[in-house]
């Protein structure tokens, strides 16, 4: 699909051709494992598409399985492992903004979108996982049991903020609630230019 198709392969992961080959460089070495006499090991490629992919639509282990033909178990235990090392090696991209760049995404609201006072978009998103013992906490509105990802994105769909792991049974307001970036909001931490509103 990749060759073939390069727009339907980002449509599918959510991401550039160029930029999964960048984060593959960067986490690769760390989800490969070894062929053994028993089986091969699955390639750190198809382990990335597998969690890009679960991640950008929230497909079920059942669908992934079928679409890339891995055991619904397999793909359970090393999304974890994945989703781990991309936070490692992403650390260093998703972080608080500055006040010059807040300036600066603020200018791009304002001229792209034509929504001036802007800083952010906000929203949160459930992550569907596999029932956990204390099930009724993460049991969500969708009917299913999920864990939220609570996101700030720049004007340039970039992350300035991430939270993630709040049980699904909260709402993105209550998520928000809980927040760092809300407390950081109350107690001025996060360097906002005071023309801007909140």
């Amino acid at each position: 699909m990749r060759q073939e198709d390069p727009d339907g392969y980002r449509n599918h992961l959510r991401m550039l051709p160029e930029k999964f080959d960048e984060l593959l460089g960067k986490i690769g070495d760390k989800i490969t494992k070894n062929d053994t006499h028993m089986r091969n090991a699955i390639p750190a490629t198809t382990k990335l598409e597998i969690t890009l992919r679960f991640l950008a639509t929230g497909d079920s282990f059942v669908s992934l399985e079928a679409l890339y033909r891995v055991g619904k178990s397999t793909i359970s235990q090393f999304i974890p492992v994945v989703c781990s090392e991309i936070a490692t090696a992403l650390k260093e991209f998703i972080k608080i903004p500055t006040r010059q760049e807040w300036k600066e995404i603020e200018n791009g609201f304002r001229t792209k979108w034509n929504f001036p006072g802007c800083i952010g978009a906000i929203d949160g998103k459930h992550i569907n996982i596999i029932a956990p013992d204390d099930t009724s906490n993460y049991f969500n509105y969708k009917g299913s049991h999920s864990i939220v990802l609570l996101a700030l994105v720049d004007d340039d769909y970039c992350f300035s903020y991430i939270d993630i792991g709040c049980n699904g049974r909260a709402s993105d307001g209550g998520v928000f609630e809980r927040s760092g970036l809300k407390q950081g909001l109350e107690n001025n931490s996060l360097d906002i230019p005071e023309f801007i509103l909140l």
